[in-house]
Formats: structure tokens, C-alpha cells, sequence
């Protein structure tokens, strides 16, 4: 009789493919920014996020050319157009280059840097595809995220808040919170129409209209005196309210 051939099965090898490393761009919108553009793009350098765009938003100052000298991307509107408007230009040319996360990062240096990778990590996990800093949420350790702010200025953070809750029915602890994080996807969604600070209220109207998935992290601010006195006016809180009143009642 023959001898009878043993099958031998090879053993099974899992392969498993590298994961591609996401293209990750930040959009810093600045506004005569000359004594801050410099440390903030240094910091974020520092934690190896190398895909940086400035948009210079027709500064009177050297904005332009100190960030041009730290080698990242530098745009610039010939006259002052509006944070708005500069994300929008940033966020357009960062999908152009192919960005799969996008990064809003203010320029007065009250963003931490390496808070990035706590926006980045719901997103890379697919979990959703917009994460939106928070000041006002609480930690893992059940220790609150928010940094000692004017009464004045909680306030009308606190009073976005509720605008965005009677004007979208979305239910946020931080109204205009500049540290974000959008997908490559998300980005191609989200248009900004509002030149000015009414941006923050119409991205959450964006992300709500077009069912984009979202949530909110908690992130740190780091006042100093000098991003006090960059931040927003009284009066121009409420000519932000207005603008959101008169685009709701008369679309």
C-alpha cells in the first residue's frame, strides 16, 4: 500500500498592517500677535507637531515676519478680516495639503500644546470626527479644568452657552473655546460664513445641521494679562448675540 501523504497545514501568521500615521495640521488665526506667534509656534515644535499654518489676518505689527522665520506656513489677508475668515483660509489651505485632522490653536499662547494629543485621540479612534476644548468639564480625577476667569468674562461664556442651546438645541459647557480639533471629512463639511468671532456659535450650527459626530474634551487655559486683554470686549459679546439673533430669524 502507499504511504499515505500528512496533510501539513502551515500555521496561520497575522499580519498585521502599519496604520498610517494621520496628517495633522495646525490653523493658528493671528491678529498683531509679534510679541506671542513666535513661543506658541516653538511650543508646539516642541511637541512635534510640524504641520503649522499662520494666517496673518492683516496685522499692523511683524506678525507676518516672525512667524515666517520659525519655517511653517504663513498666509496673510491684505486688510483685517475677522478670526472667522482666517480659519476658513487656514482650514482651506490645510485640506489642500492633504490634512487628515485639523487643528484650531489660538495665537496669544492660552492653548497648551500638549493638550493636543487629548483632542486628537477620539478622533483618531474614530469615535467621532469633531472634538471641541473645554474649559469647564472636569478631569478623569473628577478635578475641574477651569483656570480662575473674570466674573464678567464667565459670564458671557456661560450666556454662549445658552444661546447655543436655545438657538441649535445643543447642550455645551464652553461657548467659544478656539481649541479644537476636526477630521479631514468634518473639515469639508463645516463652512465658516461669519468673518468675525460669531464663527465659534456657527461651527457648533454646522456640526448640529449636518449631523457631524462631536464631544467635548476637557482642556486647560492659560490666562496671563496679556490674553485678557486679547480676548473678547462687553459690547462686542453682544453684537455677536445680535448677529446670531438676525441669522435665525431671517434665513
Amino acid at each position: 500500500m502507499g504511504r499515505l501523504k500528512e496533510k501539513i497545514k502551515a500555521p496561520l501568521i497575522e499580519e498585521k498592517m502599519p496604520k498610517k500615521k494621520p496628517k495633522i495640521f495646525i490653523v493658528i488665526p493671528a491678529y498683531n500677535e509679534e510679541n506671542s506667534i513666535a513661543d506658541v509656534i516653538k511650543e508646539l515644535k516642541k511637541n512635534n507637531y510640524n504641520n503649522i499654518v499662520v494666517v496673518d489676518d492683516g496685522s499692523k505689527d511683524k506678525t507676518y515676519e516672525k512667524a515666517g522665520k520659525q519655517k511653517v506656513h504663513v498666509l496673510k489677508h491684505i486688510i483685517n478680516r475677522g478670526q472667522g475668515a482666517s480659519l476658513q483660509t487656514g482650514i482651506d489651505f490645510a485640506l489642500k495639503k492633504n490634512a487628515d485632522i485639523i487643528v484650531t490653536f489660538d495665537a496669544d499662547g492660552q492653548h497648551i500644546a500638549k493638550e493636543i494629543k487629548k483632542l486628537l485621540e477620539p478622533i483618531k479612534k474614530g469615535e467621532v470626527e469633531v472634538t471641541l476644548g473645554s474649559r469647564f468639564l472636569k478631569d478623569k480625577n473628577k478635578k475641574s479644568r477651569e483656570t480662575k476667569i473674570p466674573f464678567i468674562r464667565k459670564l458671557f461664556l456661560k450666556t454662549g452657552t445658552f444661546v447655543n442651546f436655545i438657538f441649535y438645541g445643543v447642550k455645551l459647557s464652553d461657548a467659544h473655546n478656539g481649541f479644537r480639533a476636526l477630521s479631514g471629512k468634518a473639515a469639508k463639511k463645516i463652512q465658516i460664513n461669519f468673518d468675525g468671532m460669531e464663527h465659534a456659535s456657527e461651527i457648533v450650527e454646522e456640526i448640529i445641521k449636518k449631523n457631524i459626530p462631536y464631544k467635548e474634551v476637557p482642556v486647560s487655559i492659560k490666562y496671563t494679562n496679556y490674553s485678557l486683554n486679547k480676548g473678547q470686549r462687553s459690547l462686542n459679546a453682544f453684537r455677536i448675540f445680535f448677529k446670531l439673533l438676525f441669522r435665525k430669524l431671517f434665513r
